[in-house]
């Protein structure tokens, strides 16, 4: 019972988050994307690991929350914005395997290959932030961000694992 409860928690999740996303403006989201960023990325920021990315736009959409974020390198500077008209790369995904990817639970490339990560676009500049990413020592991250991230990974993967497949489903029905 409790098993299928977290895994309908886990599924219908982004439904519900839906709503309240679109109701926090655009200038609120971009300035906690941004801020995040700066905690995550603060060693490569230093390190000026960035600049691969001077004028040039990542997308990252979560397509079922429907939230979309533009990050440049721009004079010096990380920005994020939502009124770019093209980027040059895209990552889509859904909010929980974006979340099973930043914790290391799950590997870009396979979900990539799943069709569950989708990378459009410059792919050379694709491959450029997905190695950026690769190099974050999560270790590194603030305790309470890296606990809340594995603590929520934890929970997705668990309510994804107890998700009864269809196959599963139908012959549990028939017996």
């Amino acid at each position: 019972m409790f098993n299928k409860l977290h895994s309908t928690l886990v599924q219908q999740a982004p439904g519900f988050l839906r709503f309240p996303v679109k109701l926090v403006p655009a200038s609120v989201q971009q300035k906690v994307m941004l801020e995040t960023l700066k905690r995550v990325f603060h060693e490569a920021l230093d390190d000026g690991e960035f600049e691969f990315l001077e004028n040039r736009w990542l997308e990252v959409h979560v397509r079922d929350i429907d939230l979309k974020s533009f990050i440049s390198f721009v004079d010096d500077k990380l920005v994020v914005r939502s009124d770019i008209e093209n980027a040059d790369v895209r990552f889509s995904g859904d909010i929980n395997d974006l979340i099973l990817i930043a914790a290391r639970k799950e590997d870009p490339d396979t979900l990539f290959f799943q069709r569950r990560l989708l990378i459009e676009g410059d792919t050379e500049l694709g491959l450029e932030v997905k190695n950026l990413m690769d190099s974050v020592d999560l270790d590194s991250l603030p305790s309470a961000l890296r606990q809340a991230l594995f603590t929520l990974a934890d929970f997705v993967q668990k309510g994804l694992q107890s998700t009864p497949n269809v196959n599963e489903a139908q012959y549990a029905h028939k017996i």
